[in-house]
């Protein structure tokens, strides 16, 4: 095998670039602990495609210094090969003295992918290599390697665990013999040879099998013989029925047909009269829709209309009522300065102040009412607004709870957008009693329940989120259920809470009920007792009954609020300007001074004021008709869209039912033509001499019907049914098909049992052929562990395992080695006897012997501490014992050794650890011995 003679690292670990000499026999890799000892060796066994020590990958080493590409460069030998043949060096084609290796380790796809090339020669690394060499793969890279030497058995020494390689003395006989096989290739074959008695095995069972299945097919052969025998003799039997079912059967059949088409015919013509009457109901109803609609849209345009003439006429009123309130808050002025100028001679100054004080108290106190008004005014024109287009406002947590729901995907609904009032006298009663639940959300899918729960928890939701849902049944007379719609589907208990809720008109009345009751108004009688739950008109939610109220009491309570903010403004207006003239009187001001100053205004303004007053009364009055005449537009407009709505709803369920019918009566169609096409076929099937009405009616005065004639067949085959018959007409068919099935059972059962047995003659007979393969491996061991001993000055037995063609022998096998130190007696593996020394010199024996080939004497192997926990003298025998073999040795050592480690060393590799803050580890020391001089 080869040698290496140098390796180069680019971006490994955490060293930038790094070239070391491995031209020695000896290589002692020394360093503290974490210094990089076994990250250089991992750089090797990653540039010859072995496995990494411990649990790491060389993916752990390209990723630690954060760059996108690695490189491992590696000069080994090429020695001739000592027998030439086709392939006389190592690595033919190529004939230089040594090759390089590359290994090519970049980042593609998010993943680290490695890549190898071997080139004749010293080659360096540079920018051309990349281009000029020919990239192999993994696979084809190992085959390369194992034409040069490095053959599995070597690689799975190489690859063993970090501290694996001083402990093989520590192994059981059994464990050291799989060792030996698994190295030198023969566990695989064992495995193979398993793994074949194991199909040998399941080859047997399915011959079982087969013999089974054998045995149970010829026993139905022989039934299926006996029961084609009988349907022989029943057929016989059979043929007299067939004759009268062949016959009479078929003409009966044909005329009660006819008569069932007659009586079908009938029933169509019937139905298609009462589908003429829907139509033209539909046809009248569909033109009462129109011109309802047209209506409709005409009562909407009479509603806008008002509103704009109601806009106008506001308008004009509060141009005159600021007319008149300005000429009014003027003269007011005027009065307040002549009361001024009246008591300005006797006035003090506390007393003035004092009065400024309470009219900003009051001014302050009044814009906070103004401000709250304005508020309510606001909200109320959004709700005003939302029942104008048909949607009904909601409470702020209800509207995020459903931005919520929509947010996640979660298709639901309100309770309040399911039901509906058909009797308007009981809005009040079905407004108490579901008041609870009017924020309850009905979800469309239960399987969302557990993400709206946690919606529900998060948001604090404290209203019902009810997934389950069923369709409305029947109501019970006199319930609540009985007057309310439901247009989806509703949660049962809430059904049935309406439903057993009865309709009473007085107290008294109710007395007279069992159960639960409500009256108009809300008074509700429960098993608890009775109480008063009724509900403010303003607070109405369920149908359209409670759009209206709602949005009546949002106007009026909307006109109500403009008129006290009128108010409230005028009086803020006149408090603001009393607490000027304050103000002003106790800077100094003089009232009487004003007052001369604004004699003519004050006049003009005087004599102009009832003018204004009476225009100002004017357009109030024409407001406040402008404003009747818009409520009475808009409650046409809502009075008709009501009655338009019930009359689409009524328009839309006749059309479906003419839709249902149409389909039906196409339905009865299609089964008519189809009975119609069935009779004549009947008749065309039909002997010529049965097709005439005279033959016809002559087998129904015979026979009397077709039930007569089944019945005559009943009583023929009870005859029959007096004895067991076989009635299927295949018997005969399987009866053959069988025979034929059991015969060639019968040959395949014979081929396999005869082929089971040959593979199992073979099996066997290979088997016990390689057994000598397998003691041929361990004499080999064994002479390479008998051969180191000789070179190191220690005794090697070797007691060879009993090797037999047997899976228990196989299973129970091990093998016995014994080491002499000394002259002091045999000793085993593990027995306890041994020191560390001998202990690590029975590991290198048994270590080197696995890789001894002779073939390829020379090679490298991988030691890890091999000096660990041994004396001078030990450690001296050790190395001892490394230069008398052949081959090339990479150990590590740690710095606490004595010195005597070095001795067998050729070359000395020190490493030494990343300082902090550094992005590099320092390159690596080198020592090499100096030549003695020639004697």
């Amino acid at each position: 095998m080869f040698q290496i003679r140098e390796l180069e690292m680019i971006h490994w670990d955490f060293w930038r670039a790094i070239k070391v000499p491995l031209d020695a026999q000896i290589v002692t890799i020394v360093g503290p602990n974490g210094s990089g000892k076994t990250t250089l060796l991992d750089a090797l066994r990653t540039l010859l495609a072995l496995k990494c020590s411990g649990r790491r990958d060389y993916k752990r080493y390209v990723r630690n210094n954060r760059e996108n590409n690695a490189w491992l460069r590696g000069v080994v030998s090429n020695p001739r090969r000592q027998g030439g043949g086709l392939f006389p060096y190592l690595f033919f084609p190529a004939t230089s003295e040594v090759v390089t290796l590359f290994c090519r380790i970049k980042k593609q796809g998010g993943d680290w992918v490695r890549q190898y090339a071997i080139a004749e020669g010293d080659v360096t690394l540079d920018a051309q290599t990349e281009l000029t060499v020919q990239w192999l793969g993994v696979n084809e890279y190992k085959r390369r390697l194992e034409q040069a030497g490095l053959t599995p058995a070597i690689a799975e020494v190489l690859a063993l665990e970090q501290g694996d390689t001083d402990k093989l003395c520590e192994y059981s006989p059994k464990a050291l013999l799989e060792l030996v096989f698994q190295v030198f290739g023969d566990k695989q074959v064992l495995d193979h040879y398993a793994e074949a008695k194991l199909r040998l095995k399941e080859a047997e069972g399915e011959l079982g099998k087969m013999e089974q299945q054998l045995s149970q097919l010829g026993l139905d052969v022989e039934r299926l013989k006996l029961r084609g025998n009988n349907y022989l003799e029943w057929q016989g039997l059979q043929r007299d029925i067939e004759t009268l079912e062949q016959h009479a059967i078929p003409a009966l059949k044909y005329v009660e047909q006819w008569e069932s088409l007659r009586g079908y015919i009938n029933q169509f013509r019937g139905a298609r009269k009462s589908l003429r009457q829907k139509q033209d109901e539909l046809d009248a109803l569909d033109a009462h829709y129109r011109h309802s609609e047209a209506a409709q849209a005409i009562a909407v345009t009479h509603e806008e209309a008002a509103r704009i003439e109601n806009d106008a006429a506001y308008t004009v009123f509060q141009s005159a009522r600021d007319a008149a309130r300005d000429s009014e808050k003027t003269m007011k002025e005027a009065e307040r300065l002549r009361q001024l100028a009246a008591a300005e001679n006797g006035a003090d100054g506390v007393a003035l102040a004092d009065q400024l004080a309470l009219k900003r108290e009051q001014a302050n106190q009044l814009k906070q009412t103004i401000r709250v008004q304005k508020d309510e005014r606001q909200q109320l024109a959004d709700m005003k607004f939302a029942l104008d287009q048909g949607r009904a406002p909601h409470p702020d947590f209800v509207n995020r709870m459903r931005a919520a729901l929509d947010e996640a995907g979660i298709r639901h609904q309100l309770l309040t957008e399911i039901v509906e009032v058909r009797d308007n006298t009981w809005q009040d009663a079905v407004e108490a009693l579901l008041a609870p639940y009017r924020h309850i959300i009905l979800l469309d899918k239960p399987q969302d329940r557990q993400r709206a729960f946690e919606l529900g928890q998060q948001l604090k939701y404290r209203h019902f989120i009810v997934p389950d849902r069923e369709k409305v049944g029947r109501a019970n007379g006199n319930s609540i259920l009985e007057i309310v719609d439901f247009k989806a589907d509703a949660p049962a208990w809430l059904v049935s809470l309406l439903n057993r809720t009865q309709r009473a008109k007085s107290v008294a009345d109710g007395q007279h009920l069992d159960g639960e009751w409500i009256t108009r108004d809300g008074f509700h009688k429960e098993r608890r007792g009775a109480r008063d739950i009724s509900a403010r008109p303003g607070e109405y939610a369920f149908g359209e009954a409670a759009r209206v109220s709602r949005l009546q009491e949002s106007a009026r309570r909307l006109r109500d609020l403009n008129e006290q903010l009128l108010k409230d403004e005028a009086l803020l207006v006149e408090l603001e300007r009393d607490a000027s003239a304050l103000q002003q009187s106790l800077m100094g001001m003089q009232a009487v001074v004003q007052l001369a100053a604004r004699q003519d205004e004050f006049a003009a303004v005087a004599e102009r004021w009832p003018e204004e007053q009476r225009r100002a009364q004017e357009a109030g009055a024409a407001v406040a008709a402008a404003q009747a005449s818009w409520d009475e537009a808009r409650k046409i407009r809502e009075d008709g869209r009501v009655q338009f709505e019930k009359l689409k709803d009524r328009r839309d369920r006749l059309n479906a039912h003419v839709n249902d019918e149409l389909n039906q009566l196409s339905r009865q169609r299609d089964e008519q033509s189809r009975r119609i096409r069935d009779l004549r076929n009947a008749k065309a099937g039909m002997p010529p001499e049965m097709r005439s009405s005279a033959s016809l009616r002559a087998y129904k005065d015979k026979y009397g019907g077709l039930s007569e004639a089944r019945h005559m067949i009943e009583r023929e085959r009870e005859r029959l049914a007096q004895a067991d018959w076989e009635t299927d007409q295949t018997v005969l068919l399987r009866r053959d098909k069988l025979g034929e099935d059991y015969h060639a059972l019968e040959r395949d059962t014979q081929l396999h049992r005869n082929e089971v047995e040959r593979t199992a003659q073979l099996t066997d007979e290979a088997r016990a052929a390689y057994i000598n393969k397998l003691k041929a491996t361990v004499r080999t061991y064994g002479r390479n562990l008998k051969r180191l001993g000789e070179l190191s000055g220690i005794d090697v037995e070797t007691d060879l395992p009993q090797l037999e063609n047997d899976d228990t022998v196989l299973a129970q096998a091990g093998l016995t080695v014994r080491f002499n130190f000394d002259q002091k007696g045999m000793m085993g593996l593990n027995d306890g006897e041994a020191s560390g020394g001998q202990q690590v010199m029975k590991s290198l024996i048994m270590l080197i012997s696995l890789m001894m080939d002779d073939a390829n004497p020379s090679g490298f192997v991988f030691i890890d501490e091999p000096f660990a926990h041994l004396d001078i003298f030990n450690i001296d025998r050790v190395g001892g014992f490394l230069k008398a073999t052949q081959a090339q040795y990479l150990i590590t050592t740690p710095l606490t050794h004595n010195t005597n480690v070095y001795g067998p060393s050729d070359l000395t590799l020190t490493t030494r650890k990343k300082q902090a803050g550094e992005i590099w580890a320092p390159a690596i020391a080198q020592t090499r011995r100096r030549a003695k001089a020639a004697v």
